[in-house]
């Protein structure tokens, strides 16, 4: 007989079920691409040792913190004083026999300063290993993007969270032989503080017995440093230089339960998901309600048919919080409508079967005795607690040992008893179908968490020299280093940028302001040149010349390092265009005649050369020359672009000769239009793909010739630490027109590459953004 039988009053629960639709899921990490190690299994993996010590000491300190013994790292006058005492004379300090031992000498640790008669530790601050934590995943990500191996960002990831579970621990036993040491400064009969040792020895005993409490505590702690990193910049970062490849692999990261030793935790549990029982004997252990979910899904024949092992495959429809709204609306379906009837139908069943089973007053109790934990465990263990809620026999027990621990106050335990057992109906169906989302959601982090320690199985975090000596010598080791440890280059240049800016209508814009009684020179220089000059540094750029209406600047790509050079330049030239259109708007609010500007960028995958002018040097580079041509409008440009005030772009080049008359030099020949705008070169757009990820758009809008389909290409810019800038560039066919009447004669293979500048489709492109993810 099915296990739904006692259901059939109710209309068959498959039926319902066909109105809705579930989806599945499987957590996984896939590392391609790497070498094994030395030891032929794992992956070799060294971190960098300047973070390790950072680690080790932050962990310490958390530990010593929610362990409530941060003083005991922290030498006092008592033991101080015991620890400099001199040995009594004649007598023996060592074994049976020996002579009287010398003083010791005070040392100075590592990291820490001498005042004469106190030795003080520079601790380290959260902020300290946030930002090395950051650092380091910075630069996995930097290297990731260099070698186009995303699985090497994941390698450093998987081989941080190995290493610093492992520490945890390790630091939890250094803490202990710290405490220890300390304490035996209060040990003998010449010991001064006895009090003080008293209060110490108790704390050290309730630290031991605490032991998982403050290891979960420190674990939560780092968690959110870790989830705080990825929201404010890694997220970013990684979209900007990979795009969205891997993102559901990445969601296994940010999982509460990575610092867990086996994924189980009353308090976690409580917290964040639902408290299942913990032993054998409890009806509500997490196996047991997860062969109930399993054998309720299964009921409702959601699987195609000839599913090989169904159990599997429920199993990964489980791994999906999601279809708990799907199948239950969170436990209160609209009945309004045909599907919030399927919905209810589906809900009673599950409370029926629960009921059956003998586990729904468990689920009840356990979101009952969440809010009772902070004032009842301890001392009483949560489970125990739980039990109380529902079992007379355990009730008593319970209100025993609060009496034995200072007479506390049962009420709010019965006042919880009493609640519990005054749930009925539609509030019974809402608990359940709120345990079923929240049970999913334990079951996706708790498969997330088995996943990923099964991908840091394949990760060996090398500690010793001569294993590290090894594996870098067979090339099977993997470093990840912060930027001051990596190997210094010999900063060569290896490629440039160049942007020009061509300021137009100087002259006529300097005669006006002579007119009028105003410095040009001035005017000029608190306008433009100075705001410019501010940026500079924000972007590592160097002036290569100036003149009044000419700006040429550039920026450098350094061996060994990831320098973003022709995404920050096309932001430098974003923000020097807004920087004339606010002048522009000042100007006309005063009657002065207003600047026009156009920008030309340039990359050239080597370095630039140089010839001597007594000591100046005066740089020589085809980049310079062809700046020269994109930031320029050529003359008569402008009857070649209609209604340029409506139209987006600012960037436009169309062919006039033939290939053929050009003489092999092509783009000499071409009319260009760039008046406000920004038009780089396709080795500068090819640079920039390399940088960081685009995404490419279709758009379709009314152009020079007609409505056409746009393309353009989006992306994230890492200017600094933290801080993004969107990027938009437009990818145009160059057109061969007729020079007489301006008619599309042919669209030739030739492109034209524009940074947009128009706000206007900034915001298009990010609401379209907003209603994919929406959507999905």
């Amino acid at each position: 007989m099915s296990p739904f039988s006692f259901l059939a009053s109710r209309g068959n629960l498959a039926d319902h079920a066909k109105q809705l639709s579930l989806s599945s899921y499987v957590p996984e990490i896939a590392l391609e691409g790497l070498q094994t190690g030395v030891d032929n299994v794992r992956t070799d993996v060294y971190l960098s040792p300047k973070f390790n010590d950072i680690a080790r000491q932050h962990l310490l300190r958390l530990l010593a913190k929610y362990g409530n013994v941060e003083d005991f790292l922290v030498e006092d006058p008592f033991t101080r004083a015991a620890n400099s005492l001199p040995p009594t004379p004649g007598r023996a300090t060592g074994f049976i026999g020996s002579p009287g031992m010398p003083p010791k000498t005070p040392t100075t640790a590592p990291g820490a300063t001498s005042t004469g008669r106190f030795t003080v530790s520079k601790p380290i601050e959260p902020a300290d290993f946030k930002k090395a934590l950051t650092d380091l995943h910075t630069a996995a990500l930097n290297r990731a993007k260099n070698d186009g191996n995303i699985s090497l960002d994941l390698l450093a990831r998987l081989a941080i969270i190995k290493y610093l579970r492992g520490e945890m621990v390790g630091q939890f036993n250094q803490l202990l032989e710290r405490c220890r040491a300390r304490l035996k400064g209060y040990e003998g009969p010449r010991a001064a503080g006895a009090h003080k040792a008293v209060e110490m020895r108790e704390r050290f005993a309730q630290l031991q017995i605490a032991k998982k409490t403050v290891l979960r505590k420190a674990g939560q702690d780092i968690f959110a440093t870790l989830r705080e990193i990825e929201k404010e910049t890694l997220a970013r970062l990684r979209r900007s230089l990979l795009g969205d490849v891997a993102s559901a692999t990445y969601d296994l990261f940010l999982n509460r339960l990575i610092f867990t030793e086996d994924g189980r935790d009353d308090f976690l549990n409580a917290e964040f998901y639902v408290m299942v029982g913990n032993y054998e004997r409890d009806p509500d252990r997490f196996q047991a309600m997860l062969d109930f979910a399993i054998a309720f899904v299964k009921s409702l024949n959601v699987l195609p048919a000839g599913t090989p092992d169904e159990d599997k495959a429920v199993d990964q429809l489980l791994n999906v919080p999601e279809n708990a709204q799907e199948l239950f609306a969170g436990g209160s379906p609209d009945e309004q409508t045909a599907r919030g009837k399927a919905q209810r139908a589906l809900l009673s069943g599950w409370v029926e079967f629960l009921e059956r089973e003998g586990v729904m007053d468990y689920v009840l109790a356990s979101y009952e005795a969440v809010p009772l934990l902070a004032q009842y465990s301890p001392p009483i263990n949560p489970q125990q607690l739980k039990n109380a809620l529902i079992s007379k026999t355990e009730r008593k027990r319970v209100e025993t040992l609060l009496d034995e621990h200072g007479r506390i106050s049962p009420d709010a335990m019965n006042n919880a008893v009493k609640r519990l057992e005054g749930t009925k109906g539609n509030d019974r169906a809402k608990v359940a179908g709120r345990y079923f989302s929240d049970f999913l959601r334990y079951h996706r982090d708790l498969r997330r968490f088995e996943a990923l320690l099964s991908a840091m199985d394949t990760v060996n975090v090398i500690a010793n020299e001569k294993l590290r000596e090894l594996s870098a010598i067979n090339n099977t080791l993997y470093e990840f280093l912060l930027p001051e440890e990596q190997k210094q280059s010999d900063h060569t240049v290896v490629g440039h940028v160049i942007l020009k800016a061509d300021i137009r209508d100087s002259t006529t814009l300097t005669r006006t302001l002579y007119e009028r009684g105003l410095n040009p020179a001035s005017y000029f220089s608190l306008n433009f040149f100075d705001p410019v000059n501010k940026l500079l540094p924000k972007y590592d750029a160097s002036k290569v010349f100036i003149e009044g209406d000419a700006l040429i600047l550039a920026l450098f790509e350094r061996e060994g390092e990831q320098s973003f050079a022709v995404g920050k330049t096309c932001m430098l030239a974003k923000e020097m265009v807004q920087i004339v259109r606010a002048y522009n708007e000042h100007s006309t609010k005063q009657g002065l005649p207003t600047l026009e500007l156009g920008l030309g960028i340039c990359y050239q995958d080597s370095a630039p050369m140089y010839l001597m002018d007594g000591t100046h040097r005066i740089m020589i580079s085809k980049a310079l020359n062809e700046s020269d041509r994109l930031s320029g409008c050529s003359k008569g440009a402008r009857k070649y672009v209609q209604n340029a005030e409506a139209n987006p772009f600012n960037v436009y080049s169309f062919q006039t000769v033939e290939d053929k008359d050009t003489g092999g030099i092509p783009d000499e020949f071409l009319i260009r239009y760039n008046i406000g705008g920004i038009h780089i070169n396709g080795a500068a757009f090819e640079r920039l793909r390399k940088e960081i990820s685009l995404k490419e758009h279709l758009i379709e809008m009314p152009m020079q010739f007609g409505h056409q389909k746009v393309k353009l290409y989006s992306g994230m810019v890492p200017v600094d630490k933290g801080i993004f800038h969107k990027i938009i560039v437009r990818e145009a066919a160059i057109p061969h027109v007729d020079f007489q009447n301006y008619a599309l004669k042919k669209w030739t293979d030739k492109k034209c590459y524009e940074v947009v500048v128009n706000e206007a489709l900034y915001a298009q492109l990010e609401k379209e953004f907003q209603t994919a993810v929406t959507s999905s």
